[in-house]
């Protein structure tokens, strides 16, 4: 058996599974997209037009608060479980996606993939379909 590297997220969620993820049977047995008209009406979003804050996914509400229902958290640190535990992220539909951004925003990307800066010279050759001669 590998050694499971820093960011071998499938092998992580597959973990996950196999341990039998409840919140993975939430999804897989309720349809959360079935409350998305009820949820519309009650919530009565406006249309945008006067701009702010785009509004929060009606069904990433409902799931935050099966959630809490289930772990029993305040609202604070709800919102931390939630960018802190990867079955949440995958619960509320974050995925992978968010996983990046925080590892992103934490720096963990900096030293494992620093950001790489094209120079003019290399843009012209890749332009013309050659392969810069520094690569």
């Amino acid at each position: 058996m590998k050694q499971s590297g820093f960011l071998d997220v499938e092998e992580r969620l597959a973990w996950l599974t196999g341990l039998g993820d409840q919140l993975e049977g939430y999804s897989r047995i309720v349809n959360f997209e079935v409350f998305c008209p009820d949820l519309d009406t009650a919530l009565a979003y406006s249309d945008g037009s006067k701009g702010g804050r785009p509004p929060f996914d009606p069904v990433q509400i409902i799931q935050i608060l099966v959630i809490q229902t289930l772990t029993n958290p305040p609202d604070e640190r709800t919102e931390y479980l939630i960018n802190d535990r990867l079955s949440f992220m995958c619960f509320l539909g974050l995925g992978l996606l968010a996983v990046c951004l925080i590892l992103k925003r934490s720096g963990c990307f900096a030293s494992v993939c620093p950001q790489q800066r094209t120079t003019n010279t290399e843009k012209v050759d890749l332009r013309a379909g050659r392969i810069p001669k520094e690569w």
